[in-house]
């Protein structure tokens, strides 16, 4: 078969069937997305915050469980090195689920839940700490990374009030 029809016809598929092109490579975006979340598991459990970082894209911004703002790769690894010192030194991070959003081609969002023990924070969090992390990744030079990243620790949800709490008794006044 010769090139210029092989090319022809590749390119008719690719525009009477765009969608199952498209499928393809969000399915194979979606599986490097995936990735990427079990390579941010496995950088926390190893306690590097060189590799975590590198998750990020050079600018990134992360929002941590304590409304923290880290804006750069930079900044990431050093405020992840030294929280890794301390309060971080035995946790351990399990990603337990992971939602994909894609917004655009090179742009996705990502709701990832996670549970961690082991680690040093303020009491009034019952263990095992969990959370949802709402990541939007970019896709870089054929690479998904984090651009932004929001971490939210979540309590056990319960149902809303019906009402107002009921008005304590006034001791000694009569209606």
């Amino acid at each position: 078969m010769n090139k210029p029809l092989v090319t022809l016809s590749f390119l008719s598929l690719a525009v009477f069937f765009p969608k199952a092109a498209f499928c393809d490579s969000q399915e194979r975006d979606e599986t490097d997305i995936r990735n990427v979340e079990t390579l941010q598991e496995e950088a926390w459990n190893r306690h590097d915050a060189k590799a975590y970082a590198n998750l990020f894209t050079e600018d990134g911004d992360c929002v941590n469980v304590v409304g923290w703002w880290w804006k750069g790769r930079a900044e990431i690894e050093k405020k992840l090195t030294d929280a890794y010192v301390f309060v971080f030194r035995e946790s351990v991070l399990t990603v337990k689920d992971v939602a994909i959003k894609f917004l655009a081609p090179e742009i996705a969002v990502a709701h990832v839940r996670w549970t961690m023990i082991g680690a040093r924070t303020p009491t009034g969090l019952p263990p095992p700490q969990q959370g949802i992390q709402v990541q939007v990744l970019q896709k870089q030079g054929g690479k998904w990374l984090i651009a932004v990243f929001q971490n939210t620790n979540a309590l056990p949800e319960s149902p809303f009030p019906k009402g107002p709490p009921a008005a304590a008794p006034t001791a000694g006044v009569t209606p």
